[in-house]
């Protein structure tokens, strides 16, 4: 098995490569979006209502908002200080996998779980790039550990604890917070049969916990919509805020209706999974895969030793997610602390039953992740974005050595499949947080341009957009939203600037306007990469420029 030194040092790394995301400029759109959010209700001292831009915003609940402007009221408006939440519920998270993977399997289980949580692909991602589904997941995660240890051990600070968490995940992305958490606990009680432990007083307990932890997410939802039924939120008035949460939200993620359809593509996660899981992909699948084999074996039937949480919980929220009229990638990190479990347990069955033929065939697997890891850092350190400075190439070049030195050490084959994983996971997220994202951030036009506008002292309040297209990382880093204005209403004011793309530019152009100062700053789409962007010689055919002008 893994010794605790080992275990504790790549967590500590793995950590490090956390912390390093946290000063990275942040992405549009939502991350910026939401932290915009979450600063305006820290800058107008209103913490019930919700907006995006100019327009009420009637989608995701106020949870993930409301601990980013705790974080403010704390730290101050920074990028760093609006992950905190996100990183602190993702090591939760990785704590609740440990306590779930303890309960079902054992202690190494447990520590392998957390291990895997936090090295995997989407999660990482997910502490730089801060959306809802981190603080969701931490406590989604959270919630069926100790929801699953009341129905085992019929623990009342299980269930009050389970009860809480379940509250703060509604309260943080509504109904699919009690999806993600019932179909496991659900798949639970369905194999064990332990229906009883619900014909209980501590059920009651619970569900007043459930309602007061939940309680003033709708009082702000009513004080925003019920209380306004005149309001029109998207073509749409007399909205209820507290009967969308209950019963419409879900639905129009399902169809689409209201936020739009990206995809009626079924198989979306199946393909999404292959990378979102990552270095872990073929272990996970093949625990997925053993454990499914094993079940129909058994005949679906009882037996002690065996558990369909993980399994029935990833096969039923994949189903559901997959009908969705509306898929992104990250709606998949609900699943990966079930992964987690799942994947660690079957593989400290190969070590305990000393399969060494199935571990050494997968080890090969590893190994050739592990190849394209190094051969993608390459490409991105030397081709995509050129390494700077002499620190850079020792760093790179140590990482490497240790990283072979691991690879290639005889020890037990175990040992050496856990570590390799490992580090596959923190070349790769070193790399991109230390180099490729700031790299890639410089041509996020917005937070460019408000770099040069706190250099050039210009007055935030004076800075204007004829466009009605959202600026949120300008937003957020000029502490102050972009106004928006018409081009007559812009004639009637001196002194001026204007945030203006170039078709921006030829509208003011032909009504009249005029500017004798004009700044340029590269701007892409960075979360949506193309091979044209990341190659250096037709990155300029993709990428355009967004202007500041001064209208004197």
């Amino acid at each position: 098995m893994i010794s605790n030194l080992r275990y504790w040092f790549l967590i500590a790394l793995i950590f490090m490569v956390y912390v390093a995301g946290m000063f990275v400029t942040l992405f549009e759109n939502d991350s910026a979006q939401f932290s915009v959010m979450a600063m305006r209700m820290v800058q107008e001292n209103d913490f019930f209502s919700l907006f995006k831009g100019p327009e009420e915003y009637l989608d995701k609940p106020h949870m993930h908002y409301w601990l980013a402007a705790l974080s403010y009221k704390i730290f101050g408006l920074h990028d760093w200080a609006y992950r905190i939440p996100g990183i602190l519920a993702t090591l939760l998270a990785a704590y609740s996998c440990y306590g779930l993977g303890n309960l079902l399997y054992g202690k190494h289980v447990g520590k392998l779980s957390a291990l895997i949580f936090m090295t995997a692909q989407t999660i990482v991602l997910g502490a730089i790039d801060v959306r809802t589904d981190a603080v969701l997941t931490g406590f989604s995660i959270l919630a069926i550990w100790q929801l699953t240890n009341y129905i085992e051990k019929g623990s009342l600070k299980g269930i009050i604890i389970g009860a809480f968490a379940a509250g703060i995940a509604f309260s943080t992305k509504g109904q699919i917070s009690l999806l993600v958490i019932g179909l496991p606990i659900l798949c639970h009680l369905l194999y064990t049969g332990k229906w009883k432990v619900f014909l209980s007083w501590k059920v009651l307990v619970a569900l007043l916990v459930f309602g007061v932890t939940i309680s003033p997410m709708l009082y702000a939802y009513y004080l925003q919509f019920d209380l306004h039924p005149e309001k029109v939120i998207r073509g749409k008035d007399n909205r209820s805020g507290i009967f969308f949460i209950f019963w419409e939200q879900s639905f129009e993620r399902l169809s689409g209706e209201g936020i739009g359809k990206n995809s009626s593509d079924f198989f979306f996660f199946f393909h999404t999974f292959l990378w979102v899981f990552l270095p872990w992909t073929i272990l996970g699948i093949a625990a997925y895969y053993a454990k499914a084999r094993r079940l129909i074996k058994l005949k679906f039937k009882y037996n002690a030793k065996f558990e369909v949480l993980t399994l029935g919980g990833i096969t039923l929220i994949f189903a559901v997610i997959s009908f969705a009229q509306f898929k992104l990638p990250h709606y998949l990190n609900i699943t990966i602390p079930l992964f987690a479990v799942l994947t660690a347990s079957y593989l400290y069955d190969l070590y305990r039953f000393d399969r060494e033929k199935a571990t050494r065939l997968l080890m090969k697997g590893q190994y050739f992740i592990l190849g394209v890891v190094f051969i993608a850092s390459a490409l991105i350190c030397f081709y995509v974005f050129e390494l700077k400075g002499i620190v850079a190439y020792i760093s790179l070049i140590i990482a490497g050595v240790i990283i072979i030195f691991y690879a290639l050490k005889r020890e037990g084959v175990y040992v050496r499949l856990i570590t390799i994983s490992v580090c596959a996971s923190l070349l790769l997220n070193a790399v991109l947080n230390l180099h490729f994202y700031p790299n890639l951030l410089e041509f996020q036009g917005g937070s460019s341009m408000a770099k040069i506008i706190k250099l050039k002292n210009i007055p935030v309040d004076r800075v204007y957009k004829v466009s009605s297209d959202y600026t949120w990382s300008l937003d957020f880093y000029n502490q102050y939203p972009v106004q928006i204005a018409t081009p007559n209403l812009l004639k009637g004011k001196k002194d001026i600037w204007v945030y203006a793309s170039d078709e921006d530019m030829s509208m003011l152009q032909n009504s009249g306007l005029d500017w004798n100062s004009q700044i340029s700053v590269d701007q892409f789409r960075i979360t949506r990469l193309q091979g044209k962007f990341l190659n250096p010689s037709t990155r300029k055919k993709v990428t355009r420029k967004m202007h500041l002008l001064h209208i004197y």
